[in-house]
């Protein structure tokens, strides 16, 4: 082996083990405020050998007009409640919307890979904020909790079962 294919090598084992461990992730992890963002989930594996059977998301603050996007084969719902504040979209003041999608009653194999989707808005409020996005995994009678949300000052590789997480950066002005 040639030392830049030893690197290369190298390189691609070191990324591959950072996204093995990172678990339930978000395919775009940075996103402007003020603008829509297509929220994908990344479920890489079931729970303890098991299928998937359920998948919940919870919506943060800041984070309005949730629509998740269906799946054959899977039911949706939708759980609404109040936002933390009231937010101007389009207009009109909403002071509630989607709080927790849930898709289940699929099946997703331990060993297959799939997305689970929806659309939001980011508001200008979460500029320079890192959000999270409390995931539970079921796995049947099995659940994971994928709802670490480091501390300040904690680094996030060091939670055992990490939220999903977006860096919101400020939004760009054309």
């Amino acid at each position: 082996m040639t030392p830049k294919t030893l690197a290369l090598a190298g390189a691609l084992i070191l990324a591959t083990a950072g996204a093995a461990a990172a678990h339930i992730t978000l395919e775009t992890g940075e996103a402007p405020a003020g603008g829509a963002y297509k929220a994908v989930l990344r479920v890489g594996h079931g729970c303890e050998g098991k299928a998937t059977t359920a998948v919940r998301v919870q919506i943060p603050d800041g984070v309005i007009d949730a629509k998740p996007m269906p799946k054959p084969g899977w039911t949706l719902e939708t759980t609404t409640g109040a936002y933390a504040e009231p937010v101007e979209l389009w207009g009109e003041t909403l002071t509630e919307g989607v709080r927790e999608i849930a898709w289940s009653g699929g099946e997703l194999p331990d060993d297959w890979y799939d997305e689970f989707t929806f659309r939001a808005r980011l508001t200008d409020g979460l500029a320079g904020q890192t959000v999270y996005f409390p995931v539970v995994q079921e796995c049947g009678e099995t659940v994971t909790r994928w709802i670490g949300i480091p501390a300040e000052g904690q680094d996030a590789e060091d939670i055992e079962e990490p939220a999903p997480s977006l860096n919101v950066t400020t939004a760009v002005t054309q």
